[in-house]
């Protein structure tokens, strides 16, 4: 292939390497030069461009492109039309990305001219998503070498297994604790992540955590016609004499595979009985949240094996996600009575919806509302109080003038107009280093009493996993919420007018519930009219 400058005559049957601007002229990058272009060219004054032609033996971007494209394609893949030196694959149905990994290697290997990226191996791909694509960086290539990158490409790299299995059964073990919604829960979750392979619970069953009633548990459902069984125990699998694994081994079945290097879902169990795949889910299988049951689940609704080499070998991007419910290391022990918790009262706003007045200050039984919620976190086991400013901060802050001063503190937040978030980041970034929690109070909920921030706080136990702790009433979540320091990032990531809620959600493995009675937990004074309703109360 020949590269280089040529005058506008000389260039005719070329191909433009770069777009020429030139007065009115634009010729973009890719244009093959003939006689109109010539004129163009001459009558923009242009002496020479840059082009390429190609030379015997060679063949053109698309061509190698597209060569190359249908070498790799396999089952369940779609190659379009190659355009400036690209070819792009997509997936011609749902179901699992495989990939000859030798394969791509070999065909990179060839040249630096030639060029196939894919989607990651096993990934779940829905119809009509792209999967791979092949790109030639020149202009053209010497036949020789897209001979040799076809060649490279075997039988097939790539092809998408479709999903097999669409019916399978699920245990789950129960043990004093683990609460009904828990198991429901779990049910919801494992349907939504069956549903894009086609695959339904056809039967579930819940039993005790014991080895005599989990075994026939997981026989019945197998004789019921399941293709895959998933036990989820109500406690993780410790070792392969466990009640999961020994139940599996009782009716005949193997265990295949204990534990895998993907966090979470270090505590995964492959087995099989009958020919049918057996799966002891980790406990982060409740969560909807990507972990190791995921890699593993779809490959097996494809008919994938997976083999231990293939499950040890998922090490190297196995860290999904830091587990904010482990126990992690501390300088101050987090044991019973030993906690620090800040207490933040978000006292900046401005009492758009009361229609003048500034809420905070108005009178509920002879003392200000700001000073009855500040109050109730003064005679609560919270270890400081800081109380978050903006509007009209000098009369906020005097309504509560002969509070202890050590204990309280005030942060005005300049950006107060800008919504909650910016309140709740002033009121985080002022605890102190030593807290390892802080709860969210709002200055409008008169009814949260110094109890209930003492609940809270004595249902924050790290060590068990109870790291947001939520008032609940009736199924509804309230105020205020207590935050492990270790969310501390992540609110003070928050903007606009929008509170946490989302977080909860997000980390919905991390939340211990403490039931309430009344609407204390939901009462805030926002209208004049709920203002008044309080005084009547």
């Amino acid at each position: 292939m020949k590269f280089g400058p040529a005058s506008p005559a000389e260039a005719v049957g070329g191909v433009t390497v770069h777009t020429l601007r030139q007065g009115s002229l634009v010729l973009k990058k890719g244009t093959t030069i003939g006689p109109t272009e010539v004129e163009a060219l001459k009558k923009a004054g242009v002496k020479e461009v840059v082009v390429v032609r190609l030379e015997d033996g060679d063949v053109s971007e698309d061509v190698a492109a597209a060569s190359i494209a249908q070498a790799v394609t396999g089952e369940g893949i779609h190659v379009e039309r190659a355009f400036t030196g690209r070819a792009n694959l997509f997936a011609a149905r749902a179901g699992i990305l495989v990939i000859d990994r030798a394969a791509v290697d070999r065909i990179n290997g060839v040249d630096e001219a030639i060029t196939f990226a894919t989607l990651s191996a096993f990934k779940p791909v829905v119809e009509g998503e792209m999967v791979a694509t092949v790109k030639l960086i020149p202009f053209g290539v010497e036949a020789e070498l897209r001979d040799a990158a076809v060649k490279a490409a075997g039988r097939s790299a790539l092809r998408v297994a479709p999903y097999v299995i669409k019916r399978v059964g699920v245990v789950s073990t129960l043990l004093p604790g683990l609460a009904t919604k828990v198991v429901d829960k779990t049910l919801r979750v494992t349907a939504e992540r069956l549903a894009p392979a086609g695959a339904t619970i056809i039967a579930e069953r819940r039993v005790p955590h014991e080895e005599a009633a989990l075994a026939p548990a997981i026989k019945e459902l197998l004789k019921l016609g399941a293709e895959l069984v998933i036990v989820f125990g109500a406690s993780a699998i410790a070792d392969r004499r466990d009640v999961i694994p020994a139940a599996i081994t009782d009716i005949g079945g193997a265990i295949e595979h204990f534990g895998m290097p993907v966090d979470p879902g270090n505590l995964l169990l492959i087995g099989s009985a009958n020919g049918v795949p057996v799966l002891g889910a980790p406990g982060c299988a409740r969560s909807p949240v990507e972990n190791g049951f995921d890699w593993v689940l779809m490959r097996l609704l494809a008919g994938i094996k997976v083999t231990r080499n293939e499950l040890m070998g998922m090490g190297v991007g196995g860290l999904l996600m830091e587990i904010v419910t482990r126990p992690q290391p501390r300088t101050i022990p987090e044991i019973e009575g030993n906690h620090r918790v800040a207490a933040i009262i978000l006292a900046a706003g401005r009492s758009t919806r009361m229609g003048g007045p500034n809420k905070l200050l108005a009178d509920l039984a002879g003392k200000k509302l700001v000073r009855i919620a500040t109050e109730q976190a003064l005679a609560s086991k919270a270890s400081e109080i800081i109380v978050v400013t903006g509007h009209q901060a000098d009369l906020v802050e005097q309504a509560l003038q002969g509070l202890p001063g050590p204990k309280v503190k005030f942060v005005r937040n300049p950006d107060f107009a800008g919504g909650l978030a910016s309140s709740v980041k002033a009121g985080i970034s002022a605890v102190s280093a030593e807290a390892d929690s802080a709860v969210i109070c709002l200055g409008d909920m008169p009814l949260i009493d110094s109890g209930l921030i003492d609940r809270l706080i004595e249902n924050f136990a790290p060590d068990r996993g109870n790291l947001i702790v939520v008032p609940v009433a009736d199924g509804r979540r309230g105020n205020p919420v207590l935050w492990s320091r270790r969310f501390f990032r992540e609110l003070m990531a928050l903007d606009g007018d929008i509170g946490a809620r989302h977080l909860i959600a997000r980390h919905a493995e991390a939340v211990a519930e403490v039931p309430v009675e009344g609407n204390g937990a939901f009462l805030d004074i926002d209208t004049p009219q709920a203002l008044e309703a309080a005084r009547r109360s």
